[in-house]
């Protein structure tokens, strides 16, 4: 996947997150003021784990045979938490690649 793409994806969810009211974006264009980048990485990592868990739940209710708990419902769970865990590692490998370029920078 190209810079380009990522920087195209992130715009996409930083405008689905404004549409969405999530708190401390207001508006995609412009830097989030007085955001806390750990904090938010720290938030995000907890939403996967979430997505995580929610999604091994039910996948555990269907296997016991739980009323309400159909099929469908467990394969878009078990989905959402795969994809949200792929988009996790690509901004980690991506930070990653951003911390060796700036280690690597002569001074």
């Amino acid at each position: 996947m190209s810079s380009m793409e990522i920087s195209q994806v992130l715009a996409q969810m930083r405008v689905m997150a404004a549409q969405a009211g999530a708190p401390g974006v207001s508006n995609p264009a412009a830097p989030a003021q007085g955001a806390n980048f750990q904090e938010l990485l720290s938030d995000s990592i907890g939403k996967v784990n979430d997505m995580q868990q929610q999604a091994g739940q039910l996948k555990t209710g269907f296997e016991k045979g739980q009323d309400g708990i159909d099929l469908a419902q467990v394969m878009i769970a078990s989905q959402k938490a795969s994809l949200s865990f792929n988009a996790m590692v690509e901004v980690r490998n991506k930070l990653v690649d951003a911390y060796k370029d700036v280690m690597n920078m002569p001074l």
